[in-house]
């Protein structure tokens, strides 16, 4: 009776072991992606961009910011939050500085997600939807830090 119970234990102990040494496995790999993903000063990403509803002004975004329809801020899949971007309408060449706080767009073609100030500055709010050009804005020592740690 002893020993079966000491197996048990043994048994769940080793399960345990498995199951939570996974979990460390597996966020160390998900920050070692995050830190790939960083953006250096030549980051660029072409795409579809969007521009927030107006449902969403006043709602926290994903980095714990309260979303304004009058600020220059974006949604971006993966870049982290704080990261400084100049997105180009490719249709007219007009550009504009935004900081990344939030996550999306989660429609497959899209790759930003602009305010309203962000979209009427590019002239995109009629149409809704722009081809445009992502290009990472760092602080030139910021810049150089990331591209020696490559």
């Amino acid at each position: 009776m002893r020993f079966k119970q000491l197996t048990i234990n043994l048994n769940i102990f080793l399960m345990a072991s498995l199951l939570f040494g996974g979990c460390n496995l597996i966020e160390l790999s998900t920050q070692e992606e995050e830190l790939e993903e960083l953006p250096n000063k030549n980051y660029e990403e072409t795409g579809i961009a969007s521009y927030y509803a107006d449902k969403f002004d006043g709602r926290p975004t994903a980095s714990g910011e309260i979303f304004r329809q009058d600020s220059l801020t974006a949604a971006h899949k993966y870049l982290p939050f704080g990261t400084m971007v100049r997105v180009t309408n490719l249709s007219n060449n007009k550009s504009i500085e935004v900081k990344i706080n939030d996550r999306g767009p989660f429609i497959t073609e899209r790759i930003i997600d602009l305010s309203r100030k962000g979209a009427e500055t590019l002239d995109y709010i009629n149409a809704g939807l722009a081809e445009v050009t992502i290009e990472a804005v760092l602080p030139v020592d910021l810049a150089d830090s990331l591209q020696q740690l490559q």
